[in-house]
C-alpha cells in the first residue's frame, strides 16, 4: 500500500496480533484508495473474527468500507456476550483444542472436535456446512474467507481457554448430558445393560451409570469425578446455566 496515509487504533485487547512497532494509537497508515477497511485490519495482523464495531471519525462503518486520505479508524474488539445469529450455538475446535473440547462437552456444550489434523480448508468447510464457530489459535485458519464465524483463543492453558468461551458466547449449560469422547447425547443406563462393558471392580463398586448414544461409551462416578465436578461447579457458579443435572462420570 503506498497511497494517502489513515490513522487506525486497535483497541488493547487486538494489539498483541499487531507487530510492536504498531500498537500505539493513531498509527499513520498508507492505504492504495481502494483496499476494503477490513484488507487494512488484517494486514495489521487482526482476524477479522475479532473485531467488533468499526469506526471512521466517530461513524460506524462496514468492514467493506474503503477508507480516504486523513481519516482515524477506531478498531473496537468484539462485544461480550457476543451474539451469533442464525443458527444454534455450537462450536467446531481445531486438533490443538482437545482438552478445551472435553470441557465444554463436559458442560453439555455442542463442541465437534477431530482428534487428528484434517487440515485448515477441511475445517473451514466444515464450519461453513455445519454452521459452527470454529474456535482456533491458529490466526491464519480464522482469516479463511469459508468459516462461518470464528474465535481466536487467547491463552494456551486450559481453564483460561474456557472461561474465554464461556464469557465470550454465553453458552446455555447443561452440564453431564454430553459424551466427552464423542459429543453424543448421554442418557441413563442401568448396571445390568451396560454390565459386559464394566471391569469388575467397576462392576462391584458402582451402582449407578450413563451411556452414550452414540458411540455407547459408559460412564460412571469414578476416580476423577471430584476434579470434573469442580470444574462444572466452578463454571456454573460463574457463566450460569439451565442447572446441574448430577449424572455419573467415567
Amino acid at each position: 500500500m503506498n497511497g494517502p496515509d489513515i490513522h487506525l487504533t486497535l483497541a488493547p485487547e487486538l494489539r498483541l496480533f499487531a507487530p510492536p512497532a504498531r500498537r500505539s494509537d493513531r498509527i499513520p497508515t498508507p492505504t492504495d484508495g481502494a483496499s476494503s477497511l477490513g484488507h487494512v485490519v488484517e494486514s495489521f495482523g487482526v482476524p477479522l473474527t475479532e473485531v467488533g464495531r468499526l469506526l471512521v471519525d466517530g461513524e460506524e462503518v462496514p468492514v467493506s468500507y474503503v477508507p480516504r486520505a486523513g481519516q482515524h479508524i477506531e478498531v473496537q474488539g468484539v462485544t461480550r456476550p457476543q451474539e451469533v445469529p442464525g443458527a444454534p450455538l455450537r462450536f467446531l475446535l481445531d486438533v490443538h483444542l482437545g482438552t478445551l473440547a472435553r470441557r465444554l462437552r463436559l458442560l453439555g456444550v455442542d463442541a465437534a472436535y477431530e482428534n487428528e489434523d484434517i487440515g485448515d480448508p477441511a475445517l473451514a468447510t466444515r464450519s461453513a456446512a455445519e454452521r459452527r464457530v470454529l474456535l482456533s489459535r491458529d490466526r491464519g485458519l480464522l482469516r479463511r474467507r469459508e468459516i462461518w464465524a470464528g474465535a481466536y483463543i487467547y491463552s494456551d492453558r486450559p481453564d483460561e481457554q474456557l472461561r474465554d468461551v464461556l464469557g465470550r458466547f454465553a453458552p446455555s449449560l447443561e452440564p453431564w448430558t454430553r459424551c466427552t469422547a464423542c459429543n453424543g447425547p448421554l442418557r441413563s443406563a442401568d448396571k445390568a445393560s451396560v454390565g459386559d462393558r464394566l471391569e469388575g471392580g467397576t462392576h462391584r463398586s458402582y451402582d449407578v451409570f450413563a451411556q452414550c448414544s452414540d458411540c455407547e461409551r459408559v460412564y460412571w462416578r469414578g476416580a476423577h469425578h471430584a476434579r470434573l465436578e469442580r470444574i462444572v461447579s466452578e463454571a456454573v457458579e460463574e457463566f450460569g446455566g439451565l442447572g446441574i443435572t448430577r449424572q455419573p462420570t467415567a
